[in-house]
């Protein structure tokens, strides 16, 4: 790797050597959770000393809101149908007809990294790989699990792989070792681990071209359609800068959708609905959780990053820092099936809920990442460095204050605005001003709510039918949820990076109940 791009494995401003560089990324990291901090405590101040203006200024985000949910509702129908057809279409039909992969053979190469999840878990991705449309003698599957995972996961490990050993082109099972140099322990340092293994073993000895090879990294929970695959293939050959782009699909997280709590469903469809209206503005994507990218750029770049937390969404930035401004992504809208957030108990599945949103959240680590890699990359165009500025400060701005403003904060000034401001007319209409265009606002629900029950896998039998009308029912919670396990974890990882007080990586706990049913999703 150039010398010059030194910046491109730094983990947090720990990592530089430089004092002032130092001291620079550390006030970029401190930025998020400032800003946050400072619009929360504005409103306070606002209410308090100019009653007025603060009025103002939430009457016109609520507008503001208003205006915006309508047209996130828009993108939100658009991608559903676009993802309908793009499950109708027959892909491998499409292959054929595409000159770039007649005259090629690609390969895909999967990465499944694996800690101390139940077989089962593993077995249904595996299986899914399995009834791939693709010809499975040009896939290569590679779980790399854990050595401190123990003798358990060794046992489903060698498994599988005397039973799938044969069903595809490649079964290699990688182990990782605890306690490298440098290394935090989490799934970018097992994945990172798994391909380089790969690489020596599998691809070099074969002299497979580097450029014919599209890695996949999925989560161990990730269940691929069939067509999944030969989809991704026509979006590789397809793409004007192929060697350039990251193919991202969308996450519905329905595995165990029946059997999770409502407020996990909520969550978990909530997170679908996002990654679907951010497949509809493709200019603003960036990669997350489960996603493909071409083999030769991981090698260029030397794969994902071994110590943070978000490698999923860094190896985006770590991309277009290092091809200077030129990468993308690409969105499939096809679906992956991944498991909703559940634990044995309720209150157990609200905190490990909470606890993945705060991971989630903590992608904000990459804003400092890309402010200073925007400093030292002069090769990058302003306007590219400005646009992605601004969509990430807007975005993590919003994920941490918004539901405040909206649920909590609008009602402020009329109480402690003083008893001149109380009595006004203004005071006196605030609260129906607000809470008539929060109403409108509201009525996206109804499209969040259609759409759920729409992206539900076949009903477990189980499972009675009235709990259609539970699922339709359940969006009355959404007010509550996107306070308490939305925006606060978001605040709460903007707060803990601006103190510096990094994270580690939260493995987050897969539980099916034993009466689900492994097809359903």
């Amino acid at each position: 790797m150039e010398q010059e791009k030194y910046y491109l494995n730094i983990g947090n401003a720990n990592d530089l050597k430089n004092p002032r560089e130092r001291l620079l990324y550390r006030a970029f990291e401190i930025l998020p959770g400032a800003l946050a901090w400072l619009t929360l405590s504005g409103i306070f101040i606002g209410s308090w000393l100019a009653p007025v203006g603060a009025s103002i200024f939430i009457i016109l985000f609520d507008l503001y809101w208003l205006i915006k949910t309508f047209f996130l509702s828009l993108h939100l129908r658009a991608s559903y149908k676009k993802m309908k057809e793009h499950i109708r279409t027959d892909w491998q039909k499409k292959l054929s007809e595409l000159e770039a992969y007649r005259t090629r053979t690609i390969y895909h190469l999967i990465i499944l990294p694996f800690f101390r999840e139940e077989e089962q878990v593993v077995r249904e991705s595996v299986e899914s790989l399995a009834r791939s449309s693709y010809q499975k003698d040009r896939i290569m599957v590679v779980l790399g699990i854990e050595e401190r995972a123990g003798k358990e996961a060794e046992e489903i490990a060698e498994k599988l792989s005397r039973e799938f050993g044969n069903v595809f082109f490649k079964f290699f099972v990688a182990r990782h070792p605890a306690g490298v140099a440098g290394e935090l322990m989490g799934k970018g340092a097992n994945e990172t681990w798994a391909i380089r293994r790969a690489k020596e073993t599998l691809i070099d000895p074969l002299r497979i071209p580097y450029e014919d090879i599209v890695v996949s990294s999925f989560d161990i929970d990730t269940k691929a359609s069939p067509d999944y695959f030969s989809c991704l293939t026509y979006h590789y050959c397809a793409a004007p800068d192929a060697l350039h782009t990251s193919y991202q699909p969308i996450p519905v997280y329905n595995n165990n959708i029946w059997s999770a709590p409502a407020v996990s469903r909520v969550v978990a469809t909530s997170g679908t609905f996002w990654q679907m209206m951010q497949q509809a503005r493709p200019e603003r994507l960036t990669t997350f959780s489960s996603h493909s990218m071409p083999f030769k750029a991981l090698v260029d770049m030397d794969y994902w990053p071994t110590n943070i937390v978000s490698e999923d969404s860094r190896i985006f930035w770590k991309s277009l820092l290092f091809y200077d401004g030129k990468y993308r992504v690409v969105p499939l809208y096809y679906s992956v099936s991944m498991d909703a957030n559940v634990a044995p108990t309720l209150w157990g599945t609200i905190k490990n809920v909470y606890k993945q949103q705060r991971r989630w959240g903590w992608g904000v680590e990459n804003v400092p990442y890309m402010l200073f890699g925007f400093f030292r990359n002069r090769a990058i165009p302003l306007r590219t460095k400005l646009y992605f500025t601004f969509n990430q400060f807007d975005g993590f701005w919003s994920w941490s204050t918004n539901s405040f403003l909206i649920f909590l904060l609008g009602w402020l000034p009329p109480f402690i605005g003083g008893q001149v401001f109380g009595s006004s007319s203004l005071a006196y209409n605030l609260p129906f001003v607000t809470r008539f265009l929060m109403t409108l606002a509201m009525f996206g629900l109804i499209t969040s709510a259609i759409l759920s029950t729409m992206l539900l896998p076949p009903r477990p039998p189980r499972h009675p039918f009235r709990k259609y009308l539970w699922m339709v029912g359940q969006w009355t919670l959404l007010p509550f949820i996107i306070v308490t396990l939305g925006s606060l974890p978001g605040l709460d990882a903007q707060t803990r990076l601006m103190f510096g007080r990094y994270m580690g990586f939260w493995v987050t706990p897969k539980y099916r109940n034993k009466y689900e049913n492994p097809k359903a999703g």
